[in-house]
């Protein structure tokens, strides 16, 4: 993860599309800038970025089910809870669920877990619309190769 720059996913281990389903590594980082003030002495991964991951974990498999033709941007979260602390250099497995798709959104079901006990879990919503410019396609694309996002799910 490079938290500072909101990289929460490192890689993605299962994609279906079709099952519409996917699993993620991420591994919090041992030192970020971020845990020198949550918290001084008692690092801890905040809250709202394991709603990131979450998030994250959901706009890849919304990415490769509509085969990066359109960009989901987070609208909401819905029944979010955290179940446990993360500290620094914890590996946490992501999970997405696609339970809607349509009518220019998306709702995912996403959790975390770490030694297989769920740490975090939501709902998320998306807003759903084509991609502002090339430019801005083209680094999705480009990040998730870096992702081992398999290449049959990145083209129409």
């Amino acid at each position: 993860m490079r938290l500072e720059y909101f990289q929460m996913v490192d890689r993605i281990v299962a994609l279906d599309p079709e099952g519409r389903t996917l699993r993620a590594e991420c591994k919090v980082p041992d030192e970020s800038p971020v845990f020198e003030g949550h918290f001084p002495g008692h690092p801890l991964l905040p809250g709202v970025l394991m709603i990131e991951t979450m998030a994250q974990t959901g706009g890849w498999l919304v990415l490769a089910t509509l085969r990066f033709q359109r960009m989901p941007f987070l609208a909401q979260v819905k029944e979010a809870k955290l179940r446990s602390f993360v500290p620094p250099g914890q590996a946490l497995e992501a999970e997405a669920r696609l339970i809607h798709d349509g009518s220019g959104y998306a709702v995912v079901a996403g959790s975390i877990s770490s030694d297989r006990r769920k740490v975090a879990d939501a709902e998320i919503f998306y807003r759903v619309i084509p991609f502002p410019n090339d430019i801005f396609r083209a680094q999705m694309l480009e990040t998730a190769r870096r992702l081992a996002v398999p290449e049959r799910y990145l083209h129409e």
